[in-house]
């Protein structure tokens, strides 16, 4: 082992408390990264397989460029095409069971008995295959009969449109891999009836020839059917599945930042460290240390203190990928009622990426500080720097720093992303930089507040933190940038949820909601046909109703919900949220010929305006709309979506089922009363919850506010820099003022004095970086919150008051706590010692 390993090793096992300190933000940024990064991939396998259910072993499979359904008319088009020697229209969804079922969600398959054996290879285990002439029989899988406890000639209900209907097992086919939901096979017209989409399909399915060239047939169908079909296989790209990938980057970016701000550390304690160890170094070099040795000493520890960081990040982010896997899998079962298995995937990329992260960084940020040391002679390491040298580099930064905040109010007032974030880095980045210019004044107006408390030793602790300014502003860096992103992140999150709050009570504060169960609109919910909406309007006490209805479509490429509204019923019992102009009597214009409303994130990510003209692929081809403004409502907020009238839906994409009824209550009507006859009348519908207003606002606050322990645990982690660099700090302070110390104590001094008098120092610094901590926080979080609107999810900024209410309490609080060693360390000095120290 190197001279240069074994200092390492000493100096990182000399001091465990700071290196425990240290590691720990290295710890957290890899587990972020390892961990949440490996759950996703199950999260996205889960819904693909819950919404892009296998669509059988067929050679191809034709659907509608539009995601939705269509007429069969391509049959024979594509029978008659040259190397295809079987042809069959099916229709499948994904649906939810009732609540007491033994399964969440089934795959509801329509199948054309006659030509469907002729494509797909069921083999039969028991009883017989449907018949072209069956109405209410299935077949299953034996397996899925076994979880359902039925076997052949047993029945168990599906939902429908018109509600709970039995259906009997007439065949069981043999048991097999199953990617998604169980399948359920019915006859085409069954499902058609049973989905609300007669003479619709959702597929035409192919075999080949033996032997068929697979490339140039299905070369030779695309041509035949043009672009309004997708040929090859079932679409895998979902606005949903875009939200989650977002989330998979911002997760990501989340564990950066935080190895970010363990780099911060290592950058502030490896200076500590060169500070402390400038009598060492000085002798190392004067008897033949070379400076290469000096740099691989200081490098070295911060690998080995990497390598720990990773390695314990690593375990720890397995752990919490497995256990974030099991919690979203509880969620999507007993929520979502999703038949999910969601498994934590940690591939070599991950591995790579969090490695090289956890050790790249620490060590990145342990180089300045150990070329400082290497560039340490003998005759420097043994005398003060030179104040003159220090003052003038100082002064240049500090010039820098005035600069930069005040370009950052014209980047910021110029209301585009890319100049309102770099307007905060300004802001972050000035702040940090003049710092020390402030130091002095800042410390001896906080000294005043402080001298009623310990007047003998508030000067000294003042005169102590100006006559190390650099020292003092490297503190108070690392408390700003802590306290920074602590206030910033709480105004996102206050913001984000007072958002979600306006939204809530804008699109759904209607007094009576019918849910699907999942939530997520398209998700498994078959929904309802007119019948159960005019059975609802006909409930007693029952006022006004407006239903939602929903279709997909690709624009220019790119996947959307279509959501249908009555544009003359919809305002009568909720609302949108609108942006960019658009006024409430806008909503209107969806009953003057094909015009449209897009949401916010649509309309972001898309660079979508009123007035832009949209080509939508439908079912029926090609159509125009005209863009005629921005809006949005609480459950499709965060997925690309367009409202368009409900005679529009019907007429291009046939959709005519409601997803979602909302209804109010006559006025003087008892909701509790109305409530209870809704509720009667909706046992036959399993798909819908009935939720009346106050109990659904209270639903979701209480989903929220289950979060925020968690949120509110990682601010936490965020303000742990604050921490560590006031221990650090304080702890050079009171190395480098020992003798002082001694001398103090053999003038009469007492100890409980040298503990005040340290404990006031980290008040003062403490007190410095809250200050520039609360202004660089409200410049951060507006930024962010700013950045956020960008992306077409409008919210309103709020000011972080419980932020900064926060950050001033922690700040102090880590001050206390920091001083507790050092000053017991300092209080505990020998005066004899002391004095003799060089």
């Amino acid at each position: 082992m190197s001279v240069s390993s074994k200092l390492a090793w000493r100096y990182l096992i000399g001091r465990p408390g700071r290196t425990a300190l240290t590691t720990l933000a290295i710890v957290f940024g890899v587990s972020l990264i390892f961990g949440l990064n490996g759950m996703l991939p199950g999260i996205i396998q889960t819904f693909q397989r819950a919404m892009l259910a296998s669509a059988g072993q067929v050679d191809l499979a034709v659907t509608s460029s539009s995601g939705g359904t269509f007429e069969p008319g391509i049959v024979d088009r594509v029978a008659r095409i040259d190397g295809v020697a079987a042809v069959s229209p099916s229709i499948r969804r994904s649906v939810s069971m009732p609540s007491d079922s033994a399964l969440s969600n089934i795959t509801l398959v329509g199948i054309e008995p006659r030509t469907a054996v002729r494509v797909h290879d069921f083999s039969l285990e028991s009883g017989r295959m449907l018949n072209a002439g069956d109405t209410g029989d299935v077949v299953l899988g034996a397996d899925t009969a076994s979880d359902l406890e039925v076997g052949i000639g047993g029945s168990f209900a599906i939902p429908t449109v018109s509600g709970l209907r039995q259906m009997t097992v007439v065949g069981l086919l043999t048991a097999g891999a199953t990617v998604g939901n169980p399948e359920v096979y019915v006859t085409l017209p069954d499902a058609q009836r049973m989905l609300g989409a007669q003479g619709r399909v959702s597929a035409v399915e192919a075999r080949f020839v033996p032997g068929a060239d697979r490339a140039r047939v299905e070369a030779v169908v695309r041509r035949e059917l043009g672009s309004d079909y997708t040929v090859g296989g079932l679409s895998n790209e979902s606005s949903l599945l875009a939200t989650l990938k977002v989330g998979q980057f911002a997760i990501s970016m989340f564990g950066i930042f935080a190895l970010v701000m363990g780099g911060f550390i290592i950058l502030n304690t490896f200076r500590t460290l060169v500070s402390e160890r400038r009598h060492d170094i000085g002798m190392l070099r004067a008897i033949g240390a070379e400076r290469r040795t000096i740099l691989g000493i200081f490098l070295i520890q911060s690998l080995l203190q990497g390598v720990l960081g990773t390695g314990i990040g690593i375990l720890t982010g397995y752990g919490i990928g497995v256990a974030a896997a099991a919690g979203y899998e509880y969620m999507f079962r007993e929520i979502l009622h999703m038949d999910a298995q969601v498994t934590a995937q940690f591939g070599p990329g991950l591995w790579a990426t969090a490695i090289l992260l956890g050790i790249g960084i620490t060590v990145l940020g342990a180089v300045l500080p150990a070329r400082q040391a290497a560039r340490i002679t003998p005759l420097e390491a043994l005398r003060p720097q030179i104040a003159e040298v220090v003052e003038r580099e100082r002064s240049m930064w500090v010039s820098v720093g005035w600069v930069m905040l005040v370009v950052c109010v014209p980047l910021m007032l110029l209301r585009q992303p890319w100049s309102v974030g770099l307007g905060a880095v300004f802001a972050l980045s000035g702040l940090v930089m003049i710092a020390p210019a402030l130091i002095k004044p800042l410390a001896e107006g906080m000294s005043r507040i402080i001298t009623p408390v310990a007047p003998a030793t508030a000067d000294l602790a003042s005169s102590n933190v100006v006559r190390q300014p650099g020292r003092a502003a490297a503190t108070a860096s690392a408390i700003l940038v802590s306290l920074a992103v602590v206030i910033a992140l709480v105004g996102v999150l206050t913001s984000t949820f007072a958002g979600f709050y306006e939204y809530l009570d804008q699109s759904l504060g209607s007094d009576f909601i019918l849910l699907p169960a999942g939530l997520i609109l398209g998700g498994g919910n078959v929904g309802v046909d007119q019948n159960l909406v005019d059975r609802v309007a006909a409930t007693r006490g029952v006022g006004p109703v407006a239903t939602l209805r929903l279709g997909s479509s690709r624009v220019n490429g790119a996947q959307l919900q279509v959501v249908g509204i009555d544009p003359k019923e919809y305002p009568k019992v909720a609302s949108f949220t609108y942006s960019g102009g658009t006024r409430s009597t806008d909503l209107g214009r969806l009953g003057e010929g094909r015009t449209v409303l897009v949401n916010g994130i649509y309309a972001a990510q898309n660079a979508v305006a009123i007035g832009d003209r949209l080509t939508f692929e439908t079912p029926s081809g090609r159509r125009y709309y005209e863009v005629a403004g921005i809006a949005s409502d609480y459950l499709n907020a965060k997925l690309s979506t367009v409202y368009i009238s409900q005679d529009n839906l019907a007429e291009d994409f046939g959709v005519r089922t409601n997803v979602l009824v909302l209804a109010n209550a006559e006025p003087g009507a008892a909701i509790p009363t109305v409530k209870a006859g809704l509720a009667r009348m909706l046992r036959d519908y399993p798909q819908f919850v009935l939720y009346d207003s106050v109990s659904f606002k209270k639903s979701q606050v209480d989903l929220i506010n289950s979060e925020m322990p968690f949120l509110y645990g990682l601010l936490g982690i965020f303000a742990l820099p604050t921490l560590l660099a006031l221990l650090n700090t304080l702890a050079i302070s009171v190395l480098a003022r020992t003798r002082e110390i001694g001398m103090l104590r053999a003038v009469g001094t007492t100890r409980r004095q040298i503990r005040w008098m340290v404990v006031a120092e980290a008040l003062l610094l403490g007190a410095v970086g809250i200050v520039f901590g609360v202004a660089g926080g409200i410049a951060l979080g507006w930024a962010l919150v700013y950045a956020m609107n960008s992306t077409g999810f409008v919210v309103p900024y709020y000011f972080p008051w419980g932020g900064i209410v926060t950050a001033v309490i922690a700040g102090f609080a880590f001050a206390l706590l920091a001083s507790v060693v050092p000053a017991r360390t300092a209080a505990k000095l020998d005066v004899v010692t002391a004095l003799h120290w060089e």
